[in-house]
């Protein structure tokens, strides 16, 4: 099996070890990270103002009365806020990612390349993540956009490469 540095195409593999596509694992990873992890529903149930009847407005209907009420303090409340735009940014954000896979895999892009945007844009969804739900100040959330644009990025460079390899 090759290491991840072969598989990303850092290293020279020896001739008879196959590079493996990891842009399946990569797919169930961002669909698991973005429809699981990055719920804010587990946090609202942990906090208690989660409201099955309307969950995707328990922040617009519930937050304010929660916090007034002392369940959640204000900082709680604006995280728990950040998160739900994470948790929306990286569902709408997983069909370019789809797409690159998808379409670069069917072209026969080197299975290192896909590899290595994949692990790219894996990188960079977990720290643009991480910063979004946890940065309150402006400056440090900056950093948001540039991870933003390194994951589109890497699926944009799977599409172009995807196509190069059609068109010939």
């Amino acid at each position: 099996m090759a290491s991840l540095l072969t598989a990303v195409g850092l290293t020279q593999a020896p001739l008879s070890t196959p590079i493996p596509n990891y842009g399946p694992g990569f797919l169930i990873f961002h669909f698991a990270f973005a429809y699981g992890v990055l719920s804010s529903r587990t946090l609202k149930q942990y906090y208690g103002i989660d409201h099955q009847e309307s969950p995707r407005q328990d922040l617009n209907k519930y937050g304010e009365a929660a916090v007034r009420d002392g369940k959640i303090t204000r900082k709680q409340l604006e995280m728990l806020q950040r998160n739900e735009a994470a948790h929306a940014n990286s569902v709408e954000n997983y069909t370019l990612f789809v797409a690159g896979i998808t379409l670069a895999t069917y072209a026969g892009v080197p299975r290192t390349t896909i590899n290595a945007a994949g692990l790219t844009y894996t990188v960079a969804r977990i720290l643009y993540a991480i910063n979004y739900i946890t940065v309150e100040r402006r400056q440090a959330a900056r950093w948001r956009g540039l991870f933003w644009w390194v994951g589109n990025l890497s699926c944009l460079t799977l599409l172009w490469k995807a196509g190069q390899a059609l068109s010939n």
